[in-house]
């Protein structure tokens, strides 16, 4: 057989494969351009040509996928690269190497949520894990667009079916339909924007598809506790089996702390002498030392749990495995919710309620902010509107200095009427 020839169509069908051996067949019409059959019967189409010194070659496609005229053509292409000194091998292997989305994803875990709180770290990973890289894993980090970016944000806005929560049998949840998660969809918005902004200074790529993205409306949950509801969860504090766990939720109404940050306390982090609670920044949301003040029942608190602790144990709520707090005390709310009838009151609210009963004694925004260690002024905006019922009691001041007087007036028959 022939090493050369003009290759056509006839030639690729009638070409017998050899047994253990594969051979090529060049095109006389362009230099490098042959036909290779193997001893499987498998019949592709490359270019074998020479680039800084380096035999190189690269494979178009195979046959009958590709037809000999557009193989033919394809290798005229790639000889033009070639002699304006491009190695069109190299870009064929640099687009393999490329790095994808899975691969950014695991650099952002690696290099980025070590800084950030546990608790964040892990919702982060969870939502990568479970909804970028099923969507993106395999694309390259180059290719994604904006409009990427807002058709998979609009797709985890819309939800996903999940297992109804009202069955007490796991195995007889029937699932409902699609939930709205415009809050979740906002923050892995968020996720990509920062996960692209370190791309780039990777040099991964040039720019960010998802700075600017679109973000949902947010409407903040706002429950604020009665003074008739925090009479009831008194009472049922007080009564208590488990008055560790009470005490834990009688801190965060006090303290308006977060359940993270009241859980893993120490010893070590209160000032009782000058009432001062220095909390970790290993614990806090905003990742830095935060120092509040603390009432006088929040000392007693603090005192009462240094007689019930063992000496020498740094956790003012040591859980049940040693040397760790307390894990968790979800059933215990629950518990709560019943007997004093706040179904619908999380542990977080009471947060809120510490928040408002501020508003309502006359602290500031910023006092609160302070207290609550809120990183950003427009976190703290959200509490504003309670200082509404203070502005209207100092409006209606100023309206009963110029409210008129009723006075005796004459009508045209002559009786007396007040005006």
């Amino acid at each position: 057989m022939a090493n050369r020839l003009r290759l056509n169509e006839k030639f690729l069908r009638d070409a017998e494969p050899r047994p253990g051996l594969s051979f090529q067949i060049f095109d006389t019409e362009v230099i490098g351009f042959a036909a290779r059959v193997q001893a499987s019967g498998t019949r592709s189409f490359t270019l074998d040509y020479r680039f800084a010194g380096r035999q190189r070659r690269m494979t178009i496609g195979r046959w009958p996928e590709w037809s000999v005229t557009a193989a033919r053509e394809r290798a005229k292409e790639l000889r033009r690269r070639i002699d304006e000194g491009q190695d069109p091998l190299a870009a064929k292997e640099g687009l393999r190497e490329a790095p994808r989305i899975k691969d950014m994803i695991d650099r952002y875990i690696r290099e980025h949520l070590p800084k950030l709180a546990p608790a964040n770290a892990g919702d982060q990973i969870s939502m990568l894990k479970k909804m970028v890289e099923p969507a993106w894993g395999n694309r390259l980090v180059s290719d994604i667009t904006k409009s990427d970016v807002a058709k998979f944000l609009d797709f985890v806005a819309e939800g996903r079916p999940r297992p109804c929560k009202q069955k007490p049998n796991n195995r007889a949840r029937k699932l409902q339909g699609h939930k709205p998660t415009p809050v979740r969809a906002n923050r892995v918005g968020e996720i990509l924007r920062k996960m692209f902004t370190l791309a780039m200074e990777w040099e991964w790529r040039a720019d960010n598809p998802a700075q600017g993205f679109h973000r949902r409306i947010e409407h903040a949950r706002e429950r604020f506790l009665s003074p008739e509801e925090l009479t009831r969860l008194a009472a049922v504090l007080d009564k208590a089996e488990d008055q560790r766990a009470a005490s834990i939720i009688r801190m965060c109404m006090l303290t308006g702390a977060r359940l993270g940050e009241v859980r893993t306390a120490r010893f070590e982090q209160f000032n009782l002498d000058y009432a001062i609670w220095s909390k970790a920044a290993s614990t806090t949301k905003q990742r830095k030392i935060h120092r509040v003040p603390i009432s006088q029942d929040v000392v007693a608190i603090v005192r009462q749990r240094q007689l019930v602790v063992p000496r020498g144990n740094p956790w003012l709520f040591p859980g049940d495995a040693i040397g760790k707090p307390v894990r968790e005390i979800r059933r215990f709310w629950i518990k709560v919710q019943k007997e004093a009838e706040l179904p619908d009151v999380r542990i977080h609210d009471l947060r809120h309620t510490f928040a408002s009963l501020l508003v309502s004694g006359g602290a500031s925004l910023e006092i609160i902010g302070r207290l609550l260690g809120h990183s950003q002024m427009q976190t703290t905006q959200r509490y504003a509107h309670l200082m509404e019922s203070p502005l209207r009691a100092g409006v209606d001041s100023v309206a009963s200095i110029f409210r008129p007087r009723p006075q005796l007036v004459h009508d045209a028959d002559g009786r007396q009427k007040s005006a």
